[in-house]
């Protein structure tokens, strides 16, 4: 198997800017374009194969004919039909909902499939982008349901100022959300599962204010309070610098401007490659040989022992 591009999923939202169609340079006139879907297997919002011998095929079609061939033998077994990380690109016009996600045995326990872990890696974002992740003092349930009531919950959150090549991993559990001006790459669980905690009192198109989840995210949230939930790394050219390393994903980041050959012959896994600058080609043991350039993702099966990366691209690198 070739590597493989996907037709993203645009999805416009009441929060969402302009930056995501010109950054994969489409020819489309939407407007508040929030997220793009690159690679999603979730039910009724699954990417498809944009072109070559599997043109048309939806990401999950695909796992079911080609298994382990495709995301690897562990991962096959682990989760089946369903193709296990989803990536996307965010861009926030205004703040996104204060929301929190369930742990995998939460969610079961609340009648959903999974949990949600994710991160995020910010891309050229407004000079004055912000973002919350985490409390910043310890409060109670108790308290964090009064704080809900009388609109102050952002009063126990860590925020922060954020920048291009910033990161943050957000473990289920974590308060968090993206404020204005942020542009991002989400790197996810398989899951839609998002509690709502405050909404800052918007109304939606039709002047009405749209469902929190105050009750579930109460069990949902992890009370901990810790010094700084930034990613810190050693920024590096041509060479892979490992930014989260957890159950659901690793993942790193390529800023090359020389040749590299990816070695993947030991690892039981599909990979799925980000572009966040430039552009390069890729090249697999069998010749396979595809373009990358910021804006794409490209999914690499597992069957691939090695790829040559050529070009100058900035690019994310993830598997599980």
């Amino acid at each position: 198997m070739k590597p493989l591009k996907f037709k993203a999923l645009l999805k416009q939202t009441i929060w969402g800017g302009d930056k995501i169609i010109p950054f994969k340079h489409l020819d489309d006139h939407l407007e508040n374009v929030g997220e793009s879907w690159e690679i999603s297997g979730v039910p009724g919002n699954e990417t498809v194969v944009a072109d070559g011998e599997y043109a048309g095929k939806k990401l999950n079609e695909l796992v079911i004919e080609q298994k382990d061939k495709l995301v690897g033998k562990a991962n096959y077994e682990r989760f089946g039909d369903e193709f296990p990380l989803l990536i996307k690109f965010i861009d926030a016009r205004q703040d996104l909902s204060i929301q929190v996600h369930p742990t995998d045995e939460i969610a079961k326990r609340q009648g959903k499939e999974r949990g949600k872990t994710e991160m995020w890696y910010i891309m050229d974002s407004d000079k004055d982008a912000k973002l919350y992740s985490g409390l910043k003092k310890q409060i109670t349930p108790e308290q964090y349901k009064a704080m809900v009531e009388d609109d102050t919950i952002t009063d126990a959150l860590a925020q922060y100022e954020v920048k291009e090549d910033d990161c943050f991993f957000l473990p289920a559990g974590r308060i968090h959300a993206i404020g204005t001006g942020c542009f991002l790459a989400e790197i996810q669980q398989t899951s839609d599962v998002t509690y709502r905690i405050y909404d800052f009192k918007r109304k939606d198109k039709d002047g009405n204010y749209r469902q929190l989840h105050t009750k579930e995210a109460a069990e949902c949230i992890n009370y901990t309070v810790e010094d700084d939930y930034r990613t810190h790394y050693e920024h590096k050219k041509n060479e892979g610098v490992t930014l989260v390393e957890c159950p659901y994903f690793t993942t790193a980041v390529y800023d090359l401007d020389e040749p590299m050959t990816l070695d993947y012959s030991e690892l039981d896994s599909f990979v799925i490659l980000i572009g966040l600058k430039g552009e390069g080609t890729i090249t697999d043991n069998e010749g396979n040989t595809v373009t990358i350039s910021a804006g794409e993702s490209i999914l690499v099966p597992a069957t691939t022992d090695t790829l040559r990366v050529e070009g100058t691209i900035k690019m994310l690198e993830t598997y599980v």
